[in-house]
């Protein structure tokens, strides 16, 4: 079948032209080449597909029963070309993006409104869990890009870093103040007499922060678990605890007073976030298109 796909072609173009000399000129090659594609073609099948004459040529009934199923298979690839070139003028694609909650909302959506805004025609579908869902939806190949917190093993995944956060602990200063005269001391051990609130442990940031307190010797008394930083820095505002969160995301509760740092010993080391893709050596157009248009970001 593959071998005959050429002689097929031929046979096609002779059939729907009428003519060898037409054809010859359709195809760029000579009408001798088209008559001895259409007598391998019809010793293949062993039957006869056209009646010639001076004319020009006719199908027969076998010919005309091959040409009316090859015709709807040429007609289908013809429209397949059309729809590639279109894509291409138009620049249209699918994106499938992994994110979590957190970094859709204060990192991603800054990128994805100038991408949407060039690349109009460009289909985005975002899917949002967490880090390490993430990285397991890429190593499967079921999503594109994954913005990530940079994980200690990146496997078979390529990782573009576009920022550095910083993690920290925050309260208002109310609950500062109580939780000193709850203790009767003026200079706190935070971690043993706070409410210390921290996302989940199938969290990389959790993750990330517990290798911080193993380092420092640092025991926690009490934990409180929270979901997703939405609700840790929502948590710390109405005065409940004190929430490790990333600096970048509250800054601006910070510059008014809402909440407060705290002083720790010594600063947790900051950490990459970025755009992460599977090293697989392949990587098609819409693919290609972000990561460029996010490294000029």
């Amino acid at each position: 079948m593959d071998s005959n796909l050429s002689l097929y072609h031929i046979f096609y173009t002779v059939a729907r032209q009428g003519n060898i000399s037409r054809a010859a000129n359709e195809l760029y090659i000579s009408q001798p080449a088209i008559s001895k594609a259409i007598q391998k073609l019809e010793a293949s099948l062993s039957v006869t597909l056209f009646h010639r004459s001076s004319r020009g040529v006719t199908l027969t009934e076998e010919g005309t029963i091959l040409y009316g199923q090859i015709s709807t298979a040429f007609e289908t690839i013809r429209k397949g070309e059309q729809e590639i070139a279109r894509m291409k003028q138009l620049g249209i694609g699918h994106l499938r993006i992994g994110v979590s909650t957190t970094l859709c909302k204060y990192l991603l959506l800054s990128y994805l409104k100038g991408f949407v805004e060039k690349y109009p025609h460009i289909k985005v579908t975002i899917q949002c869990q967490s880090t390490f869902d993430t990285v397991k939806l890429l190593e499967k190949g079921q999503i594109d890009i994954g913005l990530i917190g940079k994980p200690d093993h990146l496997k078979k995944l390529v990782f573009h870093p576009v920022k550095t956060i910083q993690d920290t602990f925050v309260t208002t200063a109310t609950y500062y103040e109580n939780l000193k005269l709850r203790t009767g001391e003026m200079e706190l051990d935070i971690f043993k007499d706070g409410n210390i609130m921290l996302l989940n442990e199938e969290n990389i940031t959790r993750r990330y922060i517990e290798r911080y307190f193993e380092n420092q010797e640092i025991i926690i008394n009490q934990i409180l678990e929270v979901s997703n930083m939405d609700l840790l820095i929502e948590f710390a505002k109405i005065g409940i605890g004190i929430a490790c969160v990333i600096k970048e995301f509250v800054q601006d509760d910070l510059k008014n007073g809402t909440l407060m740092e705290l002083p720790i010993l010594r600063e947790i080391p900051r950490r990459e976030v970025g755009f992460a893709y599977a090293n697989d050596g392949f990587q098609n157009q819409t693919i290609q298109k972000f990561i460029s248009f996010a490294a000029r970001q």
